[in-house]
């Protein structure tokens, strides 16, 4: 698994400035970070990842946001057309990404993975301030410039404000029947 000193290294490698904040207590998901580090939610982000079917074939696909504005399955069907979205499984985070499910870091994630970023993300933040994230470990997040996290991620900026295709909500998100 991936962690904090994995992503320190990286970092470093690329001089990229960054800080390892230790936290002062435990994290069981990156929808903590405000609360824990006492900043805005907007300046959190967390990655949540989605096993999508689309022609026919099924693949995973990480989505870049804040914390407060996590994807709906639906948002994302409607952007890459697919006919059933639905979020992975703890196993399947863990495995896709090598990082913790709900600990899952922007950075360092498999060139063969498909990574998109909300872009109501990249338009609130200013480049230069300060965001958040987590590591892949319960007690430590990363600091470092909104710039540098979006030039490092390999992502495609997509809307994923509102479903876009009609009738589409249905397909991704099926009724459950007790």
């Amino acid at each position: 698994m991936k962690d904090a000193l994995a992503i320190h290294r990286w970092l470093l490698a690329h001089q990229i400035h960054h800080e390892i904040v230790r936290l002062p207590r435990p994290l069981t998901c990156s929808d903590e970070l405000p609360e824990v580090l006492g900043v805005t939610p907007e300046k959190c982000l967390c990655v949540s990842l989605f096993e999508v079917s689309a022609r026919g074939r099924t693949h995973e696909v990480a989505v870049v946001s804040a914390v407060n504005a996590c994807p709906v399955p639906a948002a994302v069907g409607a952007v890459l057309r697919a006919h059933r979205v639905t979020p992975a499984s703890a196993f399947t985070v863990n495995s896709a990404t090598d990082y913790a499910h709900g600990l899952v870091c922007p950075l360092l994630l498999p060139d063969d993975l498909t990574v998109l970023v909300d872009q109501r993300l990249m338009d609130r933040i200013d480049p230069d301030e300060v965001v958040h994230t987590a590591t892949g470990e319960r007690r430590t997040a990363l600091r470092l410039r909104a710039i540098h996290l979006f030039d490092l991620v390999a992502a495609k900026p997509v809307d994923l404000s509102a479903t876009h295709r009609r009738g589409l909500a249905s397909l991704v998100s099926p009724m459950r029947t007790a």
